[in-house]
């Protein structure tokens, strides 16, 4: 099923929303937070979403990210669901999604099968920890995210993924015990083992501090040197547009609310 590009442009407009609210209580809380993965390479090529992007992207670190749960479900609008495994019973995933209440999606990877959790438009929120710079967690780093993904419910990146939480719950608490915090600035930043899509390894001070850049006529915040950040997520020239038959959209169907 083909998405008309207007009902497309209505959901990222309604994505939009959630990020200005986000943004916000952010910033009353003083909690940090960057455009990630696709959504920080529309900010960077598009100065907005790229045009046939289908959510958006966030990290934290681990400790605001932490402090952003306990205060989301009495701080977001009526307009925004908080979903985790704890207000979502059947939700499969380990990170935090932000579910649209005014716009529904159906991924690729959820056509024809039963989905019973929340399926609204959505915001990724990832939580980002620090390891030393050294062979043997770049080794313990990679070998342990094969792991996680092999025991990860199947998403677009973890197509052949089982969903064993017990297994991975135990997989991520074992990376987490290797987070050393953010005094030593030689320590490289990485994705938590919450969200099992991506594993890659930046620069502390090609991160932080934060810069604002350009997002659909607005500010967000990103990482200090966006290039650095793009780099070592994708393997391509991320400032050339894909061929067209190359420019996906993740979803299968969006519906917009009346």
């Amino acid at each position: 099923m083909s998405i008309d590009p207007k009902t497309l442009r209505q959901a990222q407009r309604i994505m939009l929303e959630m990020l200005v609210e986000f943004d916000a209580l952010c910033r009353e809380y003083g909690l940090k937070y960057w455009l990630d993965s696709g959504t920080l390479l529309g900010a960077v090529r598009h100065q907005g979403f790229i045009p046939w992007d289908d959510d958006i992207d966030l990290s934290m670190p681990v400790e605001d990210y932490e402090k952003f749960q306990s205060i989301a479900k009495e701080a977001l609008s009526s307009d925004i669901f908080f979903q985790t495994k704890q207000t979502d019973k059947a939700f499969l995933f380990d990170y935090i999604k932000l579910r649209s209440n005014k716009a529904s999606i159906v991924e690729f990877h959820e056509k024809g099968r039963e989905v019973n959790y929340h399926q609204g438009v959505f915001i990724d929120i990832f939580p980002m920890r620090t390891l030393p710079d050294t062979s043997f967690h770049h080794n313990y780093y990679r070998d342990i995210f094969k792991l996680i993904r092999a025991t990860s419910a199947v998403s677009l990146h973890t197509p052949k993924g089982h969903d064993l939480p017990q297994s991975r719950k135990r997989l991520v608490e074992s990376l987490s015990l290797m987070h050393e915090g953010w005094e030593n600035k030689n320590n490289k930043v990485v994705y938590g083992g919450e969200m099992p899509d991506v594993a890659a390894w930046f620069d502390q001070n090609k991160i932080f501090p934060l810069k604002k850049m350009a997002f659909e006529g607005m500010e967000f915040p990103v990482p200090h040197d966006p290039d650095h950040y793009l780099e070592n997520i994708y393997s391509f020239d991320y400032m050339q547009l894909p061929p067209p038959e190359k420019r996906i959209i993740h979803a299968h169907e969006v519906i917009i609310h009346p």
